[in-house]
């Protein structure tokens, strides 16, 4: 059984200028609780040094549950949640041995690589475009700059604080 990776792919931010996945994501897609995944971490803290997992700290969990689509709630917890970089997902493979953690890991790994792969045909397009403009110079700025337009991702439209009264 492995993970859709549309799914996954939606699990992994940039916290700390890393990808990483969250210890509940990583646990659901494992089919555990998040405390089991934590306890055979911690069982194995060996395995994960600090360019493997870390604790996020408050204000980055802030920072992330408002520009996704993480529940505002805590859900219980008691402590922020540990991120895991690519080189963690690897790792738990190790300490977290079932069928199903086997087969999500799998999944995980090429999520991680179809998403560096993207990054790369990107930077790649960017590339080819800046050489393109230098070569046509301004006969083409405006379809340049349509194209850079379009490679830019949107930013969201942030929704105003406070009561509006109706008029």
């Amino acid at each position: 059984m492995s993970a859709p990776a549309e799914r996954i792919l939606q699990a992994i931010h940039h916290i700390r200028m890393e990808r990483v996945m969250l210890d509940a994501d990583l646990a659901t897609l494992y089919g555990v609780e998040t405390r089991v995944l934590i306890q055979a971490v911690k069982r194995n803290l060996e395995r994960f040094p600090s360019d493997f997992m870390f604790q996020i700290t408050d204000q980055e969990w802030t920072d992330l549950k408002s520009q996704s689509v993480i529940s505002s709630s805590w859900g219980g917890r008691r402590t922020a949640p540990y991120a895991f970089t690519e080189l963690g997902v690897a790792m738990l493979s190790s300490v977290l041995n079932s069928e199903r953690a086997i087969q999500a890991n799998i999944s995980i790994m090429r999520a991680f690589t179809q998403l560096r792969g993207m990054l790369t045909a990107h930077a790649d397009l960017a590339r080819k475009m800046e050489s393109l403009e230098r070569k046509y110079d301004g006969q083409f700025r405006v379809v340049f700059e349509a194209i850079r337009e379009l490679m830019t991702p949107p930013t969201p439209a942030k929704k105003p604080i406070g009561f509006r009264p109706k008029r």
